[in-house]
Order: structure tokens, then sequence, then C-alpha cells
């Protein structure tokens, strides 16, 4: 089991920046992609980023590509998200995710097999 826990989001203006955290607990020593996803109110959870375990390869959605970045500290059991130029339409909460397959880099909710409880990101205009 691993448990993951979110932090670092909060309320921004447009064009800010806010860096999230996850922090993994419990069997860190298996190697797991980890990926960033959000839930607007209304909407169906959405694929935001992916990191490799070794951080070696990254993919992002279109809608935050160039303004975003995943990254991850190994030592530190830490998977960070990186939010530049921020948007209202980015407002959500933020969910970090664990997933045990790690041939390679997936987008999909039910893919991933742990989830932490989700950081608020709200922008204002």
């Amino acid at each position: 089991q691993v448990q993951l826990v979110e932090s670092g989001g909060g309320l921004v203006q447009a064009g800010g920046s806010l860096r999230l955290s996850c922090v993994a607990s419990g069997r860190t020593s298996s190697s797991y992609n980890m990926g960033w996803f959000r839930q607007a109110p209304g909407k169906e959870r959405e694929f935001v980023a992916t990191i490799s375990w070794r951080g070696s390869s990254t993919a992002y959605a279109d809608s935050v590509k160039g303004r975003f970045a995943i990254s991850r500290d190994n030592a530190k059991n830490t998977v960070y998200l990186q939010m530049n130029s921020l948007k209202p339409e980015d407002t959500a909460v933020y969910y970090c995710a664990a997933d045990r397959e790690v041939i390679r880099l997936r987008t999909t909710v039910p893919q991933y097999d742990y989830w932490g409880q989700g950081t608020q990101v709200t922008v204002s205009s």
C-alpha cells in the first residue's frame, strides 16, 4: 500500500504560480510512475501530467503544456507540480496518483492504483 498526501494548493490570481507537492509513504521502496490529475466542479477527473519512476520521462495534457512542469525527488519520496501562468480554467481539485505499471507512461484515471485526497487550486480572474 502507498499513501499519498498533497499540499501546496491555494488561491492565486490569473498569471500567478503555485507549486504542488505530493509525499508518498508506505511501500515507497517500490517503483511507481506518478501522475497529477484534476477535477473541476461538475466535470470528470482529467489527466494533467505524469513522470516515470526514474524521472527521465514526462508527459502533459495539451491544456497545460508549456505552463506546468512535473518533477520528482525519490530521496524525499516527493513529486512536484510547478504551475505557472495560471488561468481561471485551471481551477480544480488536484490529485496525485501512483501507477504500479512502469513500462510506459499512462494518462487515464483507471490505470492508476493509489490516490491522494486532493488539494484545491483556485485561480481568480
